[in-house]
């Protein structure tokens, strides 16, 4: 039975005073499949000398957390606080922060990096051997008033003054998680045919950042007439609704016969990364970037001759800082996948629209507090 305990609102701006008045906060916490409450809990603290804590302006929800409350990811355990998106302002640093100090408008990064251990220096920051996915994973995260991030100085990225809070939100994950998962390991090049199955947020995002490089085609597969319409509106030559139609032989007719250069899987579920196979023409890539629950068959019988590649990737988020680039340059507008918004207790309520994101029409909810 989900709790939903409401907390007393906040009077003061968060410029004007930014310490709290308590040692308890409110937070979105798992208690295992299909069992969530807004509830309360201690306020983060400073643990290690590279910490921070954050309050949390805006955050939102991600497909990801869906499929953490589904149970698909065993390592978050009950009673862990979830989310790992957000905008903030810094309530507290440790002695061993030097970029950051209380009072700073910072984005937060999905991905924990300790700047220093091997895949760190590698550019796999996801892979960081202090960090990596750990908020609302490992550690607590930021659907709740107050966060603690690790690695403070390479974990967080200023937020310039006059910058659109709710906009940078999608930096956090979904726009750094389409383009590198899906666009670079992609390899999508001028002039290619791509295809994106699936239409929601991330599908979205690869959408937008695939433009960078000028494909020829952008094919857009959902059972979502309103997605695909959406997508249209992205950027998306052409549409198809899989629930009606046969997606191979769509995909068959409109590449005379070939398949696709890219196919991005941006669902996660077996069916769907078995078709980007099925589509794919010879010397194409694969790029996975949905969150897999349950094994998926690799028809090896019919792929081994191809010449294929299929790549795998837990987003790094080493392109952050050029996407927040595009994003101040006005040359990227992420405000665009932004359809609900809520105020943070009201997030209970905000988790229903976005699992029911067909009959709502929602792409990313942004939950303030």
């Amino acid at each position: 039975m989900e709790t939903l305990v409401r907390p007393a609102a906040i009077k003061n701006p968060p410029e004007a005073n930014l310490t709290p008045k308590t040692n308890i906060m409110m937070a979105l916490v798992y208690h295992g499949p299909g069992k969530k409450s807004w509830e309360q809990k201690p306020l983060p603290v400073i643990q290690k000398p590279t910490d921070a804590v954050v309050k949390i302006l805006k955050t939102t929800i991600c497909g990801t957390d869906l499929h953490i409350m589904k149970g698909d990811v065993p390592e978050v355990t009950d009673g862990r606080i979830i989310g790992h998106e957000g905008v903030g302002i810094i309530e507290e640093v440790g002695t061993g922060v030097s970029n950051f100090k209380k009072g700073d408008h910072v984005l937060i990064s999905c991905i924990t990096s300790c700047g220093k251990c091997e895949y760190c220096k590698k550019g796999m920051y996801s892979h960081c051997e202090d960090g990596g996915w750990i908020l609302g994973h490992l550690i607590d995260g930021t659907q709740a008033e107050y966060v603690r991030i690790p690695h403070a100085d390479n974990s967080l990225y200023p937020i310039p003054a006059g910058s659109d809070e709710e906009a940078l939100v999608m930096l956090s994950d979904i726009l750094p998680t389409g383009f590198e998962c899906g666009v670079l390991n992609g390899q999508v090049q001028p002039g290619d045919t791509i295809a994106i199955v699936g239409s929601g947020p991330i599908g979205l995002a690869a959408l937008l950042t695939a433009q960078f490089y000028s494909p020829a085609e952008i094919i857009m597969v959902d059972m979502d007439d309103n997605r695909l319409e959406v997508a249209k509106t992205f950027g998306a030559t052409q549409t198809i609704n899989s629930r009606n139609v046969d997606v191979i032989e769509k995909i068959k007719s409109l590449t005379n016969g070939k398949g696709v250069d890219t196919a991005i899987e941006a669902v996660g579920t077996p069916d769907t990364f078995e078709l980007c196979a099925e589509i794919i023409a010879p010397g194409g890539r694969v790029a996975n970037i949905g969150v897999h629950g349950k094994s998926a068959t690799l028809h090896l019988e019919t792929l081994w001759a191809k010449n294929i590649t299929i790549t795998t990737r837990l987003v790094d988020t080493v392109t952050t800082p050029m996407l927040l680039k595009t994003v101040q340059s006005k040359k990227l507008d992420p405000n665009n996948l932004i359809t609900h918004h809520f105020k943070l207790d009201q997030i209970i309520e905000a988790y229903d629209t976005f699992g029911n994101a067909a009959k709502e029409k929602a792409l990313k909810v942004i939950l303030t507090n």
